[in-house]
């Protein structure tokens, strides 16, 4: 058991119709991608072709930013927005795939670029899959 099942399991009132087990992975994913994204970034700073890679570095930053502020929407239930939930999501989701995309442009020489695109598109369907339960 994770912490975050955990926290969802100890929350004091009832979250609804909620699929758990994919607001679980999304938040999961969301702060796994965040952390992926910005190591990803510092990476590319190491690189010696640093300024061809500039465009992924803003992107992973970018997306980490985004990530974390999705998770952090996702651990708090009080007051629940659905409206606020769906756009937090989708935005996560738009930006994971444009992370993605960048990073799988550098893939082949970079295997940070690599790693860090595989933690966006399980985020992107993570998030995909969880909007996908809101109805």
């Amino acid at each position: 058991m994770t912490h975050v099942q955990t926290m969802l399991d100890t929350y004091p009132k009832d979250l609804g119709n909620v699929d758990k087990a994919k607001l679980i992975e999304c938040i999961r994913a969301c702060f796994e991608c965040a952390q992926t994204c910005t190591a990803c970034a510092d990476a590319c700073l190491s690189e010696d072709m640093v300024a061809d890679l500039t465009k992924c570095i803003r992107t992973n930053l970018d997306c980490a930013d985004i990530c974390v502020t999705t998770g952090n929407t996702l651990s708090r239930h009080t007051g629940y927005d659905a409206n606020v939930t769906r756009v937090v999501l989708e935005a996560c989701r738009t930006v994971c795939k444009a992370c993605a995309d960048e990073c799988e442009r550098h893939a082949s020489m970079h295997d940070h670029c690599r790693v860090c695109a595989e933690a966006c598109r399980r985020c992107e369907q993570a998030c995909a899959e969880l909007l996908g339960s809101l109805g």
